[in-house]
């Protein structure tokens, strides 16, 4: 994967990772909440892994905002 990927990928994680915490929920709550393993929310979080479109609608549905605020990517 090139830098310019790896950087939508960080700034993916840091979205979910800032919603989560807005909402003030643990990552495990969050990984049972979206029927994910808590390894594999860490992992979105910390852009080792992608998330399905699957998962991302559910994140948005969980994590109570529309789905573009996860792809809104701050400088």
């Amino acid at each position: 994967m090139d830098k310019l990927q790896i950087e939508k990928y960080e700034a993916f994680g840091a979205n979910v990772y800032y919603y989560r915490r807005k909402r003030k929920l643990t990552q495990e709550r969050l990984a049972e909440m979206v029927h994910i393993e808590p390894n594999h929310m860490s992992n979105i979080e910390l852009a080792k892994v992608g998330a399905s479109l699957d998962v991302v609608f559910r994140l948005a549905d969980a994590l109570e905002i529309p789905v573009q605020k996860l792809f809104e990517f701050r400088d």
